[in-house]
């Protein structure tokens, strides 16, 4: 006979390990492979691929929502769906790490957002799969927390582990470890049962679900030029020029940005389940937002460090009333699709936060100086500003 009491950490530790290797990536590896493979054109280089990795990330989200929720329904708990992300995810970190040249590069994050987007949509619908919805702003929390801890593990291994078969076995053993620890849980439990019970229904776009849509790509959009040109930041506007210097303190600032994110996650759980979760995903965009403001305006790594805590610590109070939020509104008979379509609100911007900023950037002729990553940042402020504005247009009552 399964458990019925979940546990939410264990439930969100192979976010643990599919964050580590996220943070890793996207926070410093993407930058540092495009700089060494590319030179002077690394800028360039480094947004074209990550649009590229992003158009791959939301095809395959959206295909298998639709077949992780078909499973579901025969009583499926998804988990072969954890396992492939696991096993497809190690398999194409070592390729990436070793690529030659930008075009093997290129295949090798191809080939990492497969793997890993066949395993995010289904994993994200675990919460309203094992969990009560009394105790969704608690579980969420965790999510949260074990993001944030991920990036910031994430971005000390690219930061610190110098050989490149060394670093990909690192984040391949955690990814692993992570996911065999949540899937062995999983298997123990039973499926909520009003979800478990719902008839197969297609999915309805209603409003609610589109305003939620439209805020959360707006702010991460704004996160994502944030972490996309932090490195070009460090190394133009701070003056770090050399790369392996430059990456050590990229990697102390992201992982300042983590940990504190952890603690703004933790301050958030009880918030997002008590108070309204507008209110509480407001006060932490404008801590980032407020951030944002900081970098634009320093020129010292003080300065930047502050910078950082402080959008660290709001990007943990919003990454929770996110989750919880979400929980409410989506559709539970039909969570793997919406969570997959929910996603979409995460890889459009990283679609369109890099092709966005370098427009903006070759309009200007500011591909290259210190000047480039200030505009950046200042795009970054204006979405978020813009993300946190829309997310109003839901009612308190959809919100619950």
């Amino acid at each position: 006979m399964r458990s019925r009491t979940s546990n939410p950490f264990v439930l969100a530790l192979y976010w643990l390990g599919i964050q580590s290797v996220w943070g890793a990536i996207l926070g410093i590896s993407l930058q540092s492979r495009s700089i060494e493979l590319s030179g002077a054109d690394a800028l360039i280089a480094y947004s074209r691929l990550a649009t590229i990795g992003a158009l791959v990330a939301a095809v395959v989200q959206i295909g298998v929502g639709f077949w992780s929720d078909a499973r579901r329904r025969k009583g499926s708990r998804r988990i072969e769906f954890y396992v492939a992300g696991a096993l497809g995810g190690s398999a194409a970190l070592l390729f990436f790490y070793l690529a030659p040249s930008m075009a093997s590069l290129t295949l090798g994050y191809i080939g990492l957002q497969l793997a890993l987007n066949l395993a995010i949509g289904p994993y994200q619908a675990i919460i309203p799969d094992f969990v009560g919805r009394a105790r969704y702003g608690v579980a969420s929390s965790w999510m949260a927390a074990l993001q944030s801890v991920g990036n910031a593990v994430g971005a000390l291994a690219a930061s610190f582990i110098g050989g490149a078969r060394l670093l990909a076995g690192f984040l391949s053993a955690l990814l692993v470890a992570t996911c065999a620890a949540t899937s062995i849980h999983v298997r123990g439990l039973s499926l909520q049962d009003a979800v478990a019970e719902e008839a197969p229904a297609p999915l309805r776009v209603t409003r609610p679900f589109v305003d939620l849509f439209v805020s959360r790509a707006l702010v991460y959009a704004g996160f994502y030029t944030l972490l996309g040109y932090l490195l070009f930041y460090v190394r133009g506007v701070l003056g770090i020029a050399a790369l392996a210097d430059a990456k050590r303190h990229t990697g102390i600032l992201i992982i300042s940005f983590t940990v504190v994110g952890a603690l703004g996650a933790a301050l958030a759980a009880r918030p997002s389940d008590r108070l309204d979760k507008r209110l509480v995903a407001t006060v932490g965009g404008g801590a980032f937002i407020a951030a944002l403001g900081i970098f634009i305006a320093t020129s010292g790594f003080s300065g930047a460090v502050a910078a950082t805590i402080v959008a660290g610590l709001g990007w943990g109070v919003f990454l929770v009333a996110d989750w919880a939020i979400a929980c409410r509104v989506l559709p539970p008979a039909a969570m793997g699709t919406a969570m997959g379509i929910w996603n979409i609100a995460i890889l459009l911007p990283q679609i369109a936060a890099p092709a966005v900023t370098l427009a903006v950037l070759q309009r200007l002729a500011l591909t290259g100086g210190p000047l480039a990553p200030r505009v950046a940042f200042g795009l970054a402020l204006g979405e978020t500003v813009a993300g946190i504005a829309w997310l109003w247009r839901l009612s308190r009552q959809v919100v619950g």
